[in-house]
């Protein structure tokens, strides 16, 4: 019994993925969002989040965002 709720305890921690937010900067349009999946393209200042709300805080204080 202990084995079968040990072994369901791990399944559920391993089946969690950790999600991140990545702010990133479109060269053409000049403009940063907010991607819930690792960009192929470059990731602006260190603008890796735990959640997205963090990630569009963050976002509002990176220079490169805020000017045009």
């Amino acid at each position: 019994m202990i084995g079968t709720i040990a072994l369901a305890a791990s399944a559920v921690a391993g089946g969690a993925v950790a999600v991140e937010f990545y702010v990133v900067r479109d060269a053409a349009t000049r403009k940063c969002t907010v991607v819930d999946t690792k960009p192929t393209t470059t990731i602006v200042d260190n603008g890796t989040f735990k959640t997205r709300t963090e990630a569009e805080t963050g976002m509002k204080t990176m220079k490169v965002c805020t000017s045009n």
